[in-house]
């Protein structure tokens, strides 16, 4: 990590409460000191993105959370919509509508939010805008969800925890992977093209109708992809009804770590953003799985800032310096250094995404730590 660099203030709560007192009351104390009132949010399109849970898992935020950042907006004279983009996978947030029942599932809805759901890719994750990278050593154009890009500032609302591939998932995660649309996914995690299962396909030709290179083939029967006419756009994916196209994912953590850094200055450059973080129910793995394991550490509290770099190493750091609880993922490492992510997904680097991030301009790693009652 760099030590010249400006310190970022970012804002801390702890998971306390006093008789007359809630979390919600905290939450929304904890923006306002952070500064989110700054922003002028007057009949502004407000995209609050937050991941809705994978149905089966429970470690996903509350919707409650959710409410109490669209009715400080609303209050701001804002008007806020919740938002994330389908999934690569097989899973039930693959399509919009599958996606918004997997969210009403969870408990995300205009009752119980206040605002409503956008999936931000559309239907079948193929909505998406071509976003040119200042800066981008891997990614000239990101291809975002277009309804984030037509929001007029970002909110990222982070669940922190662990993450298989990226080491944690946080406001860099968040935005970069999370608002990407399925062939923005599929550049982030993919250097290769897309493949056919073949025991999968049913040869109804669908992938060769949605091709516009043609390089989608249907012979006897069963489809294949001409990856020397295959530009990656992923739309293959997203039409096949047996699920038969696969997405490569044969990227290099740390490049795919790179990747989303470039797709989240993608998606707030040149527009107001601000981000908040909930370090409680700390998962091994993303909420994008169907189950949730125990929490390797002790809930922390609720961090925010006007810098996600700076947010996702406090948050790193503050999760790291907790004791390992006992009958977990991270009790049963037995690691004894200092980067809980890294015992439990050793071959990840999360220092690479901020790395990349810092030098990319979008924030510090640096951080003032501000806490407030």
């Amino acid at each position: 990590m760099t030590t010249e660099a400006k310190k970022s203030k970012v804002y801390f709560t702890d998971m306390r409460v006093k008789s007359g007192d809630t979390l919600l009351k905290k939450l929304e104390r904890l923006m306002k000191k952070a500064g989110i009132e700054d922003i002028d949010f007057q009949n502004k399109y407000t995209a609050i993105k937050i991941h809705f849970g994978e149905p089966g898992n429970l470690a996903y935020l509350r919707p409650n959370y959710a409410k109490v950042v669209a009715d400080l907006v609303k209050e701001a004279g804002g008007r806020p919509f919740l938002t994330d983009c389908n999934t690569l996978y097989i899973g039930g947030r693959k399509n919009a509508l599958d996606h918004m029942e997997s969210a009403y599932q969870n408990g995300f809805s205009p009752f119980s939010t206040g605002c409503h759901i956008i999936i931000g890719d559309g239907l079948k994750g193929t909505d998406e805008v071509y976003v040119p990278v200042e800066g981008g050593e891997y990614v000239k154009e990101a291809k975002i969800g277009r309804a984030v890009m037509d929001a007029d500032i970002i909110i990222s609302l982070n669940h922190f925890k662990g993450h298989e591939c990226a080491g944690f998932g946080g406001a860099l995660k968040n935005l970069g992977m999370g608002c990407g649309s399925r062939a923005g996914k599929m550049e982030m995690h993919s250097a290769g093209k897309p493949y056919v299962h073949q025991e999968l396909c049913i040869g109804c030709k669908k992938c060769t109708n949605i091709c516009a290179h043609e390089a989608a083939i249907v012979t006897d029967k069963k489809a294949s992809i001409d990856h020397n006419k295959c530009v990656g756009c992923g739309r293959c994916i997203g039409v096949c009804p047996q699920d038969a196209v696969k997405p490569a994912q044969d990227e290099s953590f740390d490049i795919l770590n790179r990747k989303m850094a470039e797709y989240t200055k993608a998606v707030i450059q040149g527009r107001p953003n601000f981000h908040i973080s909930l370090v409680i129910d700390v998962s091994p793995f993303c909420d994008c799985h169907a189950e949730n394991d125990a929490a390797v550490v002790p809930n922390v509290g609720m961090f925010a800032s006007f810098d996600p770099v700076a947010l996702d190493v406090a948050c790193a750091d503050a999760v790291n310096a907790q004791p390992v609880i006992a009958n977990t993922l991270l009790a049963e490492s037995n690691h004894e250094g200092h980067d809980h992510f890294g015992a439990i997904s050793p071959d990840t680097n999360w220092k690479s995404c901020i790395e990349h991030a810092v030098k990319l301009g979008i924030g510090s790693d640096q951080y003032e730590l501000i806490t407030i009652r």
